[in-house]
């Protein structure tokens, strides 16, 4: 019979022992990381170490138990394996002294203290987070998001999609966001109940690492107790008459819910974003949920959604609640009221003209190309050029957009830019939660898009380029956009563009979130960084899919930052301690956020020789065009 094959026992008792190594590795890693004794830093601040310990101990017993009663089993000559079956085989050589009797005794007590251990085991998974052994393969199977987070999750209503034509037949009481825990989707409370508290999410996050109060770990903890505390109340808040007990029709009397628990109240009562007071380990227990600060610490760069075991989708659930708050309460941080205004009125963050747009061009010894001026549609062109607000207005950004332009020129790619046809893509908008603001900017764009015959764009902007290529879809905006990074990568590789002066400087490069986590483009970029002769690449510590943020996503770019320490200046203290004397960046966000970093931390170092931040299209030019 297979089952008394030696193979088999001795597969079961590797097995068996593998799982004992593993529960002394995860013991050791559980006191190395205990935050305790390192705080903040730890991973584990703010887990439930009691539960894991308490997990740990009884996955030991289930290990020490099975091995001594197949011990026994072996003493007692009912063992179902001759050989193979190494440790109960070793074990069965400690137990023989003891003689035939205690064996027999001990093969009973063995089995019984398994099946004890099992059956509590299952209790304490059942009520505790180590639920996720049964919850996690559904949520990995249910994520949206199998390569890369892209595109957010549209805004909905009774689960579907809400936009200007639908908006009039919404019910006077539909909640646009999530204003209550109720308003979160069946995926929305799995990924609560999912959390294995590993904090893996936590030791990524960039608002953490600088002192603020955001952890995406503790956020969706806090949300899971909250869900856990209303649930059995939320069909007495949401409809406090009863019908009929047996189907009647007849509502029975209203119930009171001032009689209910104390708990009860407070947990019905408390609101899903507000002032709260949280004990020392992050745990919200009065007042909001979650803290405003919380909510808007957030940049966004999915950090926690790419370093998730289990997929947990943070970034929409934050989103989701951020859209509650500026659409239903008309409640956020108040630099976001300029930002809202500038995008509504102008079409652009900066509140410039749109006259302006085309500025960039004025330094160039060639002829930019118009739609609708010096070609009729972008079918005319190899690529539609997408500038970007940044890299029309922003004096730093406008160096990347000449580059491009000058780098295409040189290799023959015909291309074309919409000038004062362009708007925001309202990328901001929709991160910080005004997304019908950031429908009006993209329907607007697709409908220029569409009408120009746009197929094929190029784009500076790593936020621009999620956009256009992610989300416009979902206004029906479908086109190959791809970003100058790829573009260039691709004519230096055909030979198109040739890199020949050596550039003698060590240079690190920094991952834009929204070209590197949330589309997984990392290549492209250090391949024409490799490209140009002379240069000394260094790699910071923090890099592609665990890359530092620079602060700017998730509308942070607009928006004062008072908590903590400066999210920028993190991660240009990292980029400094390469040694490099270049930082090479792909999104102009980036670009003002690591240049201030620079001007901020070399002052303070009082260094003479300033770091440079430069576009890698600069470090190209400089090497494809010498005079440059």
């Amino acid at each position: 019979m297979i089952g008394t094959w030696p193979i088999v026992g001795f597969a079961e008792d590797l097995f068996g022992l593998l799982v004992l190594v593993a529960v002394i590795m995860f013991t050791a890693i559980r006191i190395k990381n205990n935050p305790g004794r390192q705080g903040r830093s730890s991973r584990f601040y703010g887990s439930h170490l009691g539960a894991a310990w308490l997990v740990l101990f009884m996955i030991f017993n289930v290990v020490w138990t099975l091995f001594l009663y197949r011990g026994a089993q072996i003493n007692n000559g009912v063992f179902p394996f001759k050989s193979g079956a190494f440790v109960s085989q070793w074990t069965a050589g400690l137990l023989e002294p003891l003689g035939s009797s205690a064996n027999q005794t001990l093969e009973t007590v063995g089995i019984l203290l398994q099946i004890a251990v099992v059956l509590v085991f299952l209790l304490i998974v059942l009520y505790s987070k180590h639920a996720h052994i049964f919850l996690a393969p559904l949520n990995v199977s249910f994520g949206r998001k199998p390569n890369a987070l892209g595109a957010l999750k549209p805004m909905q209503v009774d689960g579907k999609p809400v936009n200007f034509e639908n908006i009039d037949d919404l019910d006077e009481d539909a909640s646009l966001g999530v204003g209550k825990i109720e308003d979160f989707t069946w995926k929305g409370f799995l990924d609560f109940g999912t959390c294995t508290e590993c904090g893996r999410c936590q030791s990524q996050c960039p608002a953490w690492n600088t002192e603020k109060p955001l952890s995406p770990k503790l956020l969706i903890m806090n949300l899971r107790d909250h869900a856990f505390a209303k649930a059995p109340y939320l069909l007495a808040e949401s409809n406090p008459q009863y019908l009929g007990s047996h189907g009647g029709t007849t509502p029975a009397a209203p119930i009171d819910l001032s009689a209910l628990p104390q708990s009860a109240q407070d947990a019905l009562e408390r609101p899903l974003v507000g002032p709260s007071e949280t004990d020392p380990h992050g745990f919200s227990f009065a007042g909001g949920v979650i803290d405003p600060d919380i909510l808007w610490s957030c940049t966004t760069c999915g950090a926690c959604v790419e370093q998730c075991p289990v997929d947990i989708e943070h970034v929409d659930h934050i989103v989701d609640m951020r859209r509650y708050q500026v659409l239903m309460e008309s409640t956020f941080p108040t630099e976001l009221s300029g930002l809202f205004k500038n995008l509504e009125n102008k079409g652009n963050p900066w509140g410039m003209n749109a006259s302006d747009r085309l500025n960039w061009t004025a330094d160039l010894d060639f002829p930019v190309k118009v739609i609708g001026t010096d070609v009729e549609s972008a079918a005319d062109v190899d690529y539609l050029f997408w500038v970007g607000c940044a890299g029309a207005y922003e004096d730093r950004a406008k160096k990347t957009t000449q580059a491009v332009a000058e780098l295409l020129n040189i290799a023959g790619v015909d291309f074309a830019v919409l000038g004062d046809g362009e708007t925001c893509t309202g990328d901001s908008a929709r991160r910080s939660g005004n997304e019908f603001l950031f429908q009006m900017l993209g329907m607007q764009n697709v409908e220029t898009l569409n009408e120009v015959s746009a197929k094929k764009i190029v784009v500076t902007c790593a936020h621009c380029f999620n956009t256009l290529a992610n989300e416009y879809p979902q206004l029906g905006g479908m086109y190959e956009v791809v970003h100058h990074s790829q573009l260039l990568d691709s004519l230096v590789a055909e030979g198109r563009l040739t890199p020949v002066k050596p550039i003698d400087e060590s240079v690190t490069y920094h991952d834009p979130c929204y070209l590197g986590r949330h589309n997984k483009i990392y290549s492209p970029p250090r391949s024409l960084i490799n490209a140009v002769p002379g240069i000394d690449v260094r790699e910071m510590p923090r890099n592609r899919d665990r890359g530092f943020c620079c602060g700017a996503g998730g509308a942070r770019m607009w928006m004062e930052e008072t908590l903590g320490t400066r999210v920028n200046t993190n991660r240009t203290e990292e980029a400094i301690a390469t040694g490099a004397q270049t930082i090479a960046i792909a999104c102009p966000f980036c670009r003002v956020m690591i240049s201030d970093g620079v001007a901020s931390v070399q002052s303070e170092l009082e260094q003479d020789e300033q770091v440079r931040v430069v576009d890698v299209s600069q470090l190209l030019l400089e090497s494809v065009k010498p005079s440059s």
